[in-house]
C-alpha cells in the first residue's frame, strides 16, 4: 500500500488570501506611477484653477502619457481654435523627450539651431513633464494663455501638483 502523496495545494487558499490583501496597496501604487483618466482630470481641473488665479485670457490643456499619447485635452472659452494642437504637441514633446519645451526653445535661442531639423519636436514653451517617484509618466502642455511665459507658469503649476 502507498501513502496518499502530500497534498501541496493546501497552501493556495491562504496564499491567495495574502495575496488579495495585499493587491489593492499594490494597484494604488501603480496607478500613482501611470498616467490615468482620473489622474489627468485632476490635473486639468488644476490647470483651470492656475488659469483663473493669473487671470488668463484663455487656454487649452493637454494631457499625455509617457509616450506623448493624448489623454485629455480641454479648451477653456475663448481660446483661439489652434491652441489645442499646440498644446497637444507641445505635452507630447515634453513626454517623449522628457524635459520642458521651454529648454528646448532656450537651447534654439540659443544656437542650437541643428533642433529645428527634429521633426518630432514643438519647441515652444508651455509643455512639462509630470514626474512621479523620479519617473515621467506623462507631460502636460498648455497654450494659449496670455503669452508663452504664462502658459509655461501653468504647465508648471500642474506639474508640481503631482508632485506634492
Amino acid at each position: 500500500m502507498s501513502r496518499s502523496p502530500k497534498r501541496p495545494w493546501r497552501l493556495f487558499p491562504p496564499l491567495f488570501f495574502l495575496l488579495a490583501a495585499l493587491a489593492p496597496a499594490a494597484f494604488a501604487e501603480n496607478e500613482a506611477r501611470e498616467m490615468t483618466l482620473a489622474l489627468a482630470k485632476q490635473l486639468i481641473a488644476s490647470a483651470e484653477a492656475e488659469a483663473a488665479r493669473l487671470h488668463a485670457p484663455g487656454g487649452a490643456i493637454a494631457i499625455v502619457d509617457d509616450g506623448g499619447h493624448l489623454v485629455m485635452l480641454e479648451r477653456l472659452d475663448g481660446t483661439f481654435p489652434a491652441a489645442s494642437a499646440v498644446s497637444t504637441e507641445k505635452a507630447r514633446t515634453a513626454a517623449v523627450f522628457r524635459v520642458s519645451t521651454e529648454n528646448l526653445e532656450n537651447a534654439i535661442k540659443s544656437g542650437r539651431n541643428a533642433l529645428l531639423g527634429v521633426a518630432v519636436m514643438t519647441p515652444l514653451q508651455g509643455g512639462v513633464p509630470i514626474v512621479v517617484g523620479g519617473r515621467a509618466i506623462g507631460a502636460v502642455g498648455v497654450s494659449g494663455a496670455a503669452s508663452a511665459a504664462q502658459d509655461t507658469e501653468i504647465a508648471k503649476a500642474v506639474a508640481a501638483s503631482v508632485a506634492q
